[in-house]
């Protein structure tokens, strides 16, 4: 299966977009410590244990590596031992972790070691990758980011449908300027805390399948 991105770009995403990546993260990780310590205790006092939430995603190429986040929900469960839906268990400080973007801090570790970058689809479930169609599969042709196109357009107010075209969209246009445009829009997003929601759900509604293949779309 040949790869949605313009081979002109090639350079850019190895070395240029590499670097920028590293530099950074790096830069980030060292000046917002006090932050990271901060929130530690907070989460740690708030939440419990572990601090930090760990779960496999699928990256470039589908590999699986571990992405890390502040954790902003409990771990309560029901009667029969199951953990209640995410509207239960997310308490009024996670969310304001999540609007604020801040629970996401600990992907700047991903970004330094190789498996993210600032900018890309973002790194959903493992258990997504057999209900991809062929064409939303070529959102891992790059390295997940820790904002999107997507991000900058709706976030978890979008459609998965309407996500994954703009995942699309970003891998087949990737570029210095596109990436730049989409990091500074980030911040504006943020500043205003929408699209956090889906609008029927805390976080974002199972991603079951496309029943129409994109790639039959005009």
């Amino acid at each position: 299966m040949d790869s949605y991105v313009n081979k002109k770009n090639t350079f850019y995403i190895k070395y240029i977009k590499r670097l920028m990546d590293i530099v950074l993260s790096l830069l980030l990780l060292i000046c917002l410590s006090p932050v990271l310590l901060i929130l530690c205790i907070l989460v740690r006092a708030k939440l419990g244990s572990p601090v930090i939430f760990s779960q496999e995603r699928p990256g470039k190429d589908g590999k699986i590596f571990k992405l890390m986040k502040f954790r902003s929900m409990t771990d309560k469960k029901d009667e029969n031992g199951e953990l209640l839906p995410d509207e239960e268990r997310l308490t009024s400080f996670g969310k304001k972790l999540r609007s604020t973007s801040l629970d996401e801090l600990p992907e700047l570790i991903n970004i330094l070691k190789g498996e993210m970058s600032f900018v890309g689809p973002r790194p959903l479930l493992v258990r997504y990758l057999p209900r991809y169609t062929e064409e939303q599969m070529h959102r891992h042709d790059v390295l997940p980011g820790l904002t999107g196109l997507a991000q900058v357009n709706g976030r978890n107010a979008l459609t998965w449908e309407k996500k994954f075209e703009y995942d699309l969209e970003y891998v087949r246009n990737i570029s210095l300027s596109l990436d730049i445009k989409i990091f500074f829009m980030t911040f504006m997003k943020v500043l205003k805390r929408d699209g956090v929601s889906s609008g029927t759900s805390a976080t974002m509604e199972e991603f079951f399948g496309t029943e129409t293949d994109m790639s039959q779309k005009g």
